[in-house]
């Protein structure tokens, strides 16, 4: 007990500098909870166990390195280059608190559309290719060889958009009436629900006209906030809710 409530500490601490550094809307506020993602992030962390290959995790993509070097940081062609994303250190310890094993790592949370990464990693000033990955491909737009991975996998159901419309998705048991409802019924939970189109699995589709809206699921007297859309904000009496923008 006494060994998994230290690592655990140490976990929280350094997802804690994590969420400084790259998660300011968390930082500001140290009170607040963690969003899904960064919850899902920090126990992705507690799973790190040595310098591998790129691997998904969930929808996450995990990136080690080596502990040798001062400074890690990694670069993608679908933000042409231009942000560098910081390593973050990882160290495990043992029971007199001496480091044990070290390693780098980053995250990359995956959009729906991605499914082959290119990248290339900086290593204390110089650039190169990811020494953990031998899938390489040439770009002739920058004419540089980038290290790739594919990202294909089976994606679970997800609330979208698409051509106006949004398709609403919730999962979870079987037989439930689960409501919706947001700033598009000026938040009555009781005009919309949604329908079982398969074990577990609720949609319901509407139409909306261009914006950004507010919106939460509704199950009895419960409201929770969309756990296929890591966008939120808070409802009018100060609860967690789900945020989409219709374009």
């Amino acid at each position: 007990m006494f060994n998994m409530d230290k690592k655990l500490l140490h976990v929280a601490a350094l997802f804690l500098s994590f969420a400084v550094f790259a998660l300011p809307s968390f930082a500001a506020d140290k009170k607040a909870p963690l969003t899904d993602e960064e919850a899902e992030q920090a126990e992705i962390v507690t799973r790190l166990t040595k310098v591998k290959e790129p691997y998904l995790d969930g929808n996450n993509l995990i990136f080690t390195a080596g502990d040798k070097a001062r400074f890690v940081g990694i670069a993608f062609d679908f933000e042409d280059f231009h942000v560098i994303h910081p390593y973050r250190r990882y160290n495990t310890y043992d029971d007199d608190g001496k480091v044990t094993s070290s390693l780098f790592f980053y995250i990359l949370p995956l959009k729906k559309e991605m499914t082959k990464i290119n990248y290339r990693i900086v290593v204390d000033g110089l650039w190169t290719l990811d020494p953990t990955n031998k899938t390489t491909v040439y770009d002739p737009g920058t004419r540089l060889t980038l290290s790739q991975v594919d990202a294909t996998r089976d994606l679970p159901p997800a609330t979208e958009v698409k051509d106006g419309k949004v398709r609403f998705v919730y999962t979870g048991k079987t037989g439930q009436h689960v409501r919706i409802g947001g700033s598009f019924t000026n938040w009555d939970s009781w005009i919309y629900e949604m329908k079982e189109v398969k074990p577990g699995v609720y949609q319901f589709d509407l139409t909306l006209p261009p914006g950004t809206y507010e919106y939460a699921y509704y199950s009895g007297v419960n409201t929770f906030a969309d756990v296929t859309n890591p966008e939120r904000c808070y409802t009018p009496d100060g609860k967690i809710a789900s945020l989409i923008i219709v374009n």
